[in-house]
């Protein structure tokens, strides 16, 4: 009878006892699961930049000058290209389109150029890479009473956008950016050859006009400037008493110069440009009795993102988005 009465009184515990049991279970789990989520919400914000689980995440910045590699998070590495990139002073706008161009830069070239570094993703060398500047020297070159509003519209640029890359058919484009096109933008092939890229086409820049410092002179005595040319090309000789002893013969399809003659030679206008030192291939020549003279529109090479040129846009009513769509043909802006 007791073992009757037991084997009762554990049936009816059981009853009660597994429901309860797997509730909580469940329960719990439940709990866990919102628990993560929130977790994985507030990591996954701008407010803490959305890298934390992303392979991006950390960035490996060689530093040339003294060869050294520091480890940065993305969005700390941004700020120091897009403060040293572009003019604080520029549109709130056009310095997010940087942040998100830069970003897009950097991440192509971690993957598909990075073993040009070895042990580094990019480097801090404009000329190769992207221009960086470590913060602390950014703030000394401001003035003092500018500092902390000039700090706060980059960080407030990069942070904005965090995550934001440029794509192409899925994949983050190769962002090229320069200074000022000089009224177009320039097709890569007239530049380092090779295929043109369908999102890097030649479009129109209005407004650069209002950005005169970026228009330049050079002028340099004749015997100058046959020296530059010799040292690549010894064979050349020129004869100024020839009416055309420098001719443009080509332009390109951003109006710089794509082939010019000078004396026995032609030569393109991106090697005239880097023999005599010239801002951008876009320029105009002058012979005079002693001197030949470059009269020179816009700096850089011309290719992707005009930094004046996302300015003057952003002045009158851009938005970043509304930039990067226009100086890069059919790409689209999704999160990493």
């Amino acid at each position: 009878m007791k073992k009757i009465i037991l084997i009762v009184l554990l049936i009816v515990i059981a009853t009660f006892a597994i429901p309860i049991i797997f509730t909580n279970k469940f329960a719990m789990q439940e709990i866990i699961n919102n628990e993560i989520q929130e977790v994985n919400d507030t990591e996954g914000s701008a407010e803490n930049d959305g890298y934390k689980y992303n392979k991006y995440a950390t960035i490996r910045l060689l530093h040339e000058k003294d060869n050294t590699i520091e480890e940065l998070n993305i969005d700390e590495y941004l700020l120091g290209v897009v403060s040293a990139e572009m003019p604080a002073d520029f549109e709130e706008e056009a310095l997010k389109a940087q942040a998100v161009v830069a970003r897009t830069y950097t991440i192509y070239t971690i993957e598909h150029n990075k073993e040009k570094h070895e042990n580094a993703d990019i480097c801090d060398n404009s000329s190769c890479c992207q221009a960086w500047i470590l913060k602390e020297d950014r703030l000394a070159r401001w003035d003092e009473d500018k500092r902390e509003a000039n700090w706060a519209k980059i960080e407030n640029a990069v942070r904005s956008t965090a995550g934001k890359v440029v794509t192409y058919n899925g994949e983050a484009i190769d962002a090229f950016f320069h200074s000022n096109s000089g009224g177009k933008t320039e097709e890569v092939s007239n530049v380092w050859g090779g295929t043109d890229l369908p999102y890097l086409q030649s479009v129109e820049t209005s407004g650069e006009d209002a950005y005169s410092q970026y228009a330049s002179e050079v002028i340099l005595t004749k015997v100058e400037f046959e020296n530059k040319i010799k040292d690549k090309h010894p064979e050349f000789v020129i004869d100024y008493n020839e009416p055309e002893c420098i001719k443009i013969i080509e332009y390109t399809q951003g109006n710089r110069i794509k082939t010019i003659k000078i004396g026995n030679l032609e030569l393109s206008g991106v090697e005239v440009r880097s023999l005599i030192g010239l801002r951008s291939a876009n320029f105009v020549v002058e012979i005079s009795d002693d001197n030949i003279k470059f009269s020179v529109k816009g700096y850089g090479h011309g290719v992707g993102m005009s930094q004046t040129g996302a300015d003057s846009m952003a002045k009158q009513g851009s938005n970043y988005e509304d930039i990067i769509k226009h100086y890069y043909t059919g790409v689209e802006i999704t999160n990493i």
